[in-house]
């Protein structure tokens, strides 16, 4: 096996136990992780100990995220982030760690499909408009209406008129919302060609990830170049004070992931929210109340 051939079978090794590690996140507590990392110690490779400094950090960083979010509660702020970034750039992972340990009501992801026929003839911003916000909530959007400048301009499902009508509208719409109290944070996940082949191999030879590979998708790797002249454009022309991009490098995924966390944590002061003691009632119990038992049939099977 060639020095190419080997390098490439550890990335691809790399890449499942990135995979698991994700299941892991899911899974793990506090008290779990610490015992994980003690035992890491007899195993003090690179690999190891950059897996052990990654979920430290994670961990760590959701702490905050869950302090962020009582804070927002607390004093009824409104957030909105934006994802934007190539096909498989790791926007989704970064979204799910942010939202792992957040509560769903105040925590929210905003995932648009293709508009419907009806939706196309709306002003082009009021079907995202209605996922915006209200007191004490977050919303991160997993694409956005930069749709307008990537996709649909690369792939023809615009005109260059109606491109240009975005441009002039996008700056004027975003300070609106900033006016109107909301926090707007924008991310464009930057991955290279190479980086982007790669992962889309991947995607193809793994049945779990599959359905991440859309013809769009596909189509989109063709046309790289005029993706990155899109994105280019883009930038420069919604870049505003009121509402910047930032980049997050996204080759190495765990980075991109913390990087992006802490950054955002950064962008909104907040404090610990004193909570009240909770005390559990002792439970009413009746002398007459007698519990039924459970027919036999209704019993999910224990495979397990």
């Amino acid at each position: 096996m060639s020095l190419f051939e080997t390098a490439q079978v550890d990335r691809i090794r790399r890449e499942l136990a990135d995979s698991f590690d994700e299941e892991l996140e899911m899974e793990i507590d506090e008290t779990r992780l610490e015992t994980m990392l003690a035992d890491m110690e007899d195993h003090p490779d690179r690999e190891q100990l950059e897996r052990r400094v990654y979920f430290r950090e994670l961990f760590r960083l959701q702490h905050e995220l869950v302090r962020l979010q009582d804070w927002v509660q607390h004093k009824g702020l409104k957030i909105v982030v934006l994802f934007e970034g190539r096909d498989s750039a790791g926007k989704g992972g970064a979204i799910k760690r942010i939202t792992q340990r957040l509560n769903p009501r105040v925590c929210r992801v905003a995932a648009l499909p293709a508009p419907n026929e009806r939706e196309r003839t709306q002003w082009y911003f009021q079907r995202y408009t209605q996922h915006l916000p209200a007191a004490g909530e977050i919303v991160l959007f997993d694409r956005s209406w930069y749709n307008r400048a990537g996709v649909e301009r690369v792939m023809g499902f615009c005109t260059e008129d109606e491109v240009e009508e975005f441009f002039r509208s996008v700056p004027e719409f975003e300070r609106m919302l900033v006016r109107s109290g909301i926090i707007l944070l924008k991310y464009w996940f930057s991955i290279t060609d190479e980086e982007q082949q790669f992962r889309f191999h991947m995607r193809i030879h793994d049945p779990l990830k599959q359905w991440k590979l859309s013809p769009m998708d596909v189509e989109s790797r063709r046309r790289w170049e005029d993706y990155t002249r899109a994105k280019e454009a883009m930038i420069e022309r919604t870049h505003i004070p009121e509402a910047p991009w930032w980049v997050v490098e996204a080759v190495d995924k765990k980075k991109a992931r913390l990087n992006c966390i802490a950054h955002l944590l950064e962008q909104i002061p907040y404090e610990d929210v004193p909570k009240p003691t909770v005390v559990l009632p002792d439970r009413v119990r009746h002398a007459d109340y007698e519990r039924h038992p459970v027919p036999e049939g209704m019993y999910v099977p224990e495979r397990y």
